[in-house]
């Protein structure tokens, strides 16, 4: 990971707010340029459409570029330049990019399916959780799916890697039947007897994924 990915880690890029910021665009990059310290320093911050970061600091007296605010160089000049500059990129994270949160190919299908499906947004309730959010009815207000980040060893499994995790209500006898250990769990965080967690890692079928969500819908009623 590079100095400038650091700020940019689960971002995801939004063209609004790049143009809105200042960036122009050229079909394949937004470029930003600004000048810093007193105007000593020209910096071009480019962003492909991916959201690829790349930048160059120019010293404008000698039209050369500036490399010490990316090494550990020291001294009270360079840590001011690299101040400056780490500003600025966090600046440009936190008002041009939007959080994202979850990583897997599996949650962003989940996503995508209940916001097409059901118009329903994620709701983050856990300041202190940022990567746990649930979905819920509105015209009953209650949950029927938890996106939630874990460690694995929390299911049992022997790995205390982290993994994205769907809780999902059914139907007791469903639950008990499609529990197993490896791909579905007795529901984390809640009661075990209606809900049931499914591992979003790719070992379940997305159309599989879709009918249980399907089925939750259903049963998050008054």
């Amino acid at each position: 990971m590079s100095r400038e990915d650091i700020f940019f880690t689960r971002k995801k890029i939004n063209r609004e707010k790049l143009l809105a910021y200042g960036f122009k665009n050229n079909t394949e990059l937004y470029i930003y340029e600004t000048k810093i310290m007193d105007d000593e320093f020209k910096l071009t911050i480019s962003i492909s459409n991916k959201g690829a970061i790349d930048t160059e600091l120019i010293e404008i007296a000698s039209g050369e570029e500036y490399v010490l605010h990316r090494t550990s160089a020291g001294g009270s000049f360079v840590g001011s330049v690299k101040a400056e500059y780490q500003a600025i990129l966090q600046d440009i994270a936190n008002n041009c990019f939007d959080t994202e949160v979850f990583q897997s190919a599996s949650a962003k299908e989940v996503i995508c399916y209940i916001r097409k499906t059901y118009q329903d947004e994620l709701e983050f309730l856990w300041p202190k959780s940022p990567g746990n959010a649930i979905f819920r009815r509105k015209n009953s207000k209650k949950w029927y799916a938890a996106l939630l980040t874990i460690q694995k060893n929390k299911l049992g499994l022997p790995s205390d890697e982290p993994i994205e995790i769907l809780d999902l209500r059914n139907l007791p006898e469903k639950v008990a039947a499609l529990v197993d250990g490896q791909k579905f769990f007795p529901g984390y965080h809640m009661n075990k007897k209606y809900w049931l967690t499914v591992c979003l890692d790719g070992s379940v079928p997305f159309e599989e994924i879709k009918t249980l969500i399907d089925e939750s819908f259903l049963l998050a009623v008054k």
